[in-house]
């Protein structure tokens, strides 16, 4: 035994001695492999419905996948109506209501879903024949109630009055529409008004229109045999009729002359969501695809990426940057974004610009080449592990009319790209002199940075182009604009003999019904806000002898000195704008803006300690529209009554931080100068 370990000693030394390796350079790669697929089962039933089997029995589970290939569709004054389909289809048929589905589906573990082009069933292999009887049911029968339709529609407002103050949302929307343009299918916007506009013809006429075999496809996943898969589509989809379906041709987008800088103004944002996109055409035919992916790689898809390197580890601006390079077979868009503070706001977008336009003209290296390929690679390779993804596979190759080879040559194709390829095609596609550039943020502190990148509009929450409103009189200043509000809601002296104000609201989220209620002492700066839920008070704000405090869950907190002066400046007073001279404020004014279709001042309101609020009055009627602030969120006044000689906001949307959705409040109660005391402010 010991000369044995002594031979195995000497063999290891002599290996040892023979390969040496330099474990600080990476080894070469080998040749990519020869991806070899087992190719799908497919057949087609005479009404067109394609088919394709990819057996896997490594669990007894089988999975439909039904994919309608229809054009895009531009929905206009309809716009959110294909996001209703798929809901509606699943709100019951002829034969189960809604209730009925649901449970049948959770008795066998199944799951069954529908969108506007698709429809898929999952279950245990033994309930394959149940849960294809629920999913034709959904298919053939749904019966798409009115009362499922006026829910979806007011889950839908909702939704949308949420995303108005997403500025990622808002940046998305205008820089769509930039790229595409509003009458495009991919540039259209989903508005309260569209979404009204929707109705039960509608989806019917959508669903009797593009539900039909003949542009259908449906991928079996699962532990399923060929021969089982071909009987239960012929007993469950050969008796679905095929039918005429119409196809749309758009016009094609095109670059602008030069770049353009589009803004929509949000005065209470601290930070700069920042969208560079342009239009390009690829396709997965495009002989130039496989080279974009790399070349975007590089550039803002990894973490190690171009862009990410620059904006995050060398400057410190943004937790990360990414671009994305689209593919669609009919328009597609290269996408570059990120979100910043305000005072780097136009940096942000020099770097970015630097970055797009570095790489067309200077090119990438082998380092980075082999880094790209590397990551890529494994993605592919993890994306092998899912059998769905096979059936995805056989679908494109049909769907797109790809060589057969298209994904089995993936990995050989990838790494046979070169530096050159990658060159060219960054100097074809890139466009750093031709790009649209979104900025949803602060008007006031980011507009003059961003001049140096070219002609600015301004643009709303629809995506739509807004006229920057011009000063009539150069003369107006914002205690002007002041004076003529507190002449428009009564006059200074109505409002100063108000001396106190309790306000009775209601309000709803999600279902709940919120009861709040407000009590002003404006002559001792003392303020209660309370707000009950179900008979207990969820929340309160107490405000009095120079200090606030917060409670909620039975827990209550000080606020500190900056935080209660932006408390006091916000909701202290019945009328604020009565005691911003005394309480020392600064006001300045900011132009002036379209605010959802009406002109409105823009005052900037900034107290002792750094807070602002800031207030929208109307041009017209001197009344306020808005105010917004970063720390109580932001208030629209939608409808005024005169209480005593004053005009009182009575209808109010509140966003707050705080809050998942949008407030929609109705005042329900207003007394003037009643009786309080010290008890109320307990």
């Amino acid at each position: 035994m010991k000369t044995l370990y002594i031979i195995l000693f000497a063999a290891f030394i002599t290996f040892g001695t023979q390969a040496q390796v330099d474990r600080s350079v990476l080894p070469p790669p080998g040749p990519a492999p020869k991806i070899e697929f087992t190719d799908p089962a497919t057949f087609t039933l005479d009404n067109g419905l394609k088919v394709f089997v990819v057996p896997n029995n490594k669990l007894p589970r089988v999975a439909f996948y039904l994919i309608l290939n229809r054009d895009p569709l531009f929905e206009g004054d309809n716009a959110g109506l294909t996001g209703f389909v798929g809901d509606m289809m699943m709100a019951g048929t002829s034969s189960r209501t809604k209730e009925e589905l649901d449970e049948e589906i959770d008795f066998i573990g199944a799951s069954l879903g529908a969108g506007s082009t698709s429809l898929s069933a999952s279950s245990l292999k033994k309930h394959q024949g149940k849960v294809l009887e629920l999913m034709t049911d959904v298919l053939y029968n749904p019966i798409f109630p009115q009362e499922e339709l006026e829910k979806l529609k007011k889950q839908t407002l909702t939704s949308l009055a949420s995303s108005k103050d997403d500025p990622d949302y808002l940046a998305g929307v205008i820089s769509n529409a930039l790229v595409y343009g509003k009458e495009h299918p991919y540039g259209e916007t989903m508005t309260e008004e569209t979404v009204e506009n929707v109705n039960l013809e509608d989806i019917k006429e959508y669903y009797r229109t593009y539900f039909k075999p003949n542009i259908a496809y449906l991928a079996i996943v699962g532990d399923i045999t060929d021969k089982e898969a071909k009987n239960l589509v012929n007993d469950y989809f050969s008796s679905w009729e095929k039918g005429k379906v119409p196809t749309f041709d758009y016009q094609k987008p095109e670059l602008p002359a030069e770049n353009k800088v589009a803004l929509l103004d949000r005065s209470s944002a601290v930070q700069s969501v920042i969208n560079i996109a342009f239009p390009v055409e690829m396709h997965l035919t495009n002989p130039d695809y496989m080279v974009t992916r790399v070349m975007n790689f590089i550039l803002g898809e990894g973490f190690n990426s171009r862009l990410n390197g620059n904006l995050r580890e060398t400057k410190g601006y943004t937790y990360g940057a990414r671009s994305s390079f689209g593919s669609d077979k009919l328009i597609a868009k290269f996408s570059a974004g990120t979100s910043v503070r305000n005072e780097v706001t136009d940096s942000s977008v020099y770097e970015m610009i630097y970055e797009i336009r570095n790489l067309k003209e200077n090119g990438i290296t082998e380092e980075e080449l082999t880094m790209a390929k590397a990551n890529l690679s494994g993605r592919f390779g993890r994306s092998l592990e899912n059998p769905n993804t096979i059936a995805t596979f056989a679908i494109n190759i049909d769907r797109y009319n790809l060589p057969e080879d298209f994904y089995s040559n993936y990995l050989q194709r990838l790494d046979a790209l070169t530096v050159e390829d990658i060159n060219q095609v960054a100097a074809k596609y890139l466009k750093p002199e031709n790009m649209y550039i979104t900025v949803v943020g602060n008007g006031a502190a980011i507009k003059e940075g961003l001049a140096q990148f070219g002609e600015i509009s301004m643009y709303n929450y629809k995506g739509d182009e807004v006229q920057e409103i011009q000063l009539s009189d150069a003369s107006k200043t914002a205690t002007d604009i002041i004076s003529d509000y507190l002449e428009a809601i009564g006059g200074v002296t109505a409002v100063e003999a108000i001396k106190t104000a309790k306000l009775e609201m209601t309000a709803e989220v999600q279902g709940t019904k919120l009861e709040m209620m407000a009590i002003h002492d404006m002559e001792n700066q003392r303020l209660v806000q309370q707000v009950v839920v179900m008979g207990n008070v969820a929340s309160k704000t107490l405000v009095k002898d120079g200090k606030a405090t917060v409670s909620s869950m039975g827990k209550s907190q000080s606020l500190t000195d900056e935080q209660y002066e932006d408390v006091k400046m916000a909701s202290l007073w019945l009328v604020p704008e009565l005691y911003y001279e005394t309480m020392g404020y600064s006001l300045s004014l900011d132009g002036a803006v379209d605010l959802d279709g009406e002109s409105a001042y823009k005052v900037i309101v900034s107290n002792p300690t750094g807070g602002q609020v800031v207030n929208f009055y109307s041009i017209d009627s001197g009344l306020k529209l808005k105010s917004e602030n970063q720390l109580s969120g932001d208030v629209s006044y939608q409808e005024y009554q005169e209480f005593e000689g004053v005009q009182v906001p009575v209808k109010m949307s509140i966003k707050s931080p705080m809050l998942p959705v949008p407030l929609e409040t109705q005042v329900n109660n207003v007394e003037l100068n009643l009786s309080v005391s010290d008890q109320d402010f307990n």
